[in-house]
């Protein structure tokens, strides 16, 4: 923790940018961006006539459900105290705004992969959502809303998550495709 504290004495200046970076964490902000992929992925997907259509849609968001069951207890858990940047409270650690970043956009990448042939695009909103990620990490951590550390334990968590949506959805597609042909399961 002695190391968490020095190197966010080191980063943390709070202004107008790394405020803003921080902002896109918002559940106001990353939530309506992943409604907008579940949206159209169902709206690909039914209209692609792939079975079971609305299958990654709600996954995605269940999963963005998961996020404040996950972390609102495991705040009150360690009941970490806040940087001296803000006022004086506990329940900073893991960081909710990470997690929903890391989690909302990247749920959209995912539901969005699937239906963009281009290469280069595809590669495009994979950079731009871990630029993103960086971008509210790093906006959190200058601003002093949160330790590095409250940071890291949110990638952790959401990668957990995110890990956990693609392997359920490899897992369903191969038992909904066993005996179906390839143009039913779904673009590729």
């Amino acid at each position: 923790m002695r190391l968490d504290e020095r190197v966010s004495r080191a980063l943390v200046h709070p202004d107008r940018a790394s405020e803003l970076l921080a902002d896109l964490g918002n559940v106001q902000v990353a939530v309506p961006v992943l409604v907008l992929a579940l949206g159209y992925a169902a709206w690909r997907a039914r209209r692609a006539g792939t079975d079971r259509w609305w299958r990654p849609s709600a996954g995605a968001a269940l999963l963005m459900a998961l996020v404040p069951a996950l972390i609102i207890p495991i705040k009150e858990l360690t009941d970490r105290p806040g940087t001296p940047a803000v006022p004086p409270a506990t329940g900073y650690y893991p960081s909710g705004h990470t997690a929903t970043a890391a989690v909302a956009y990247g749920a959209a990448t995912l539901l969005l992969l699937p239906w963009l042939r281009a290469g280069w695009l595809r590669r495009t909103i994979v950079f731009s959502y871990g630029v993103l990620v960086l971008g509210v990490s790093y906006g959190l951590i200058r601003r002093g809303y949160h330790w590095p550390l409250d940071v890291v334990a949110s990638w952790c968590l959401s990668t957990v998550l995110l890990t956990g949506y693609v392997l359920a959805g490899s897992r369903s597609n191969r038992r909904t495709s066993a005996g179906t042909p390839d143009s039913r399961i779904g673009p590729r």
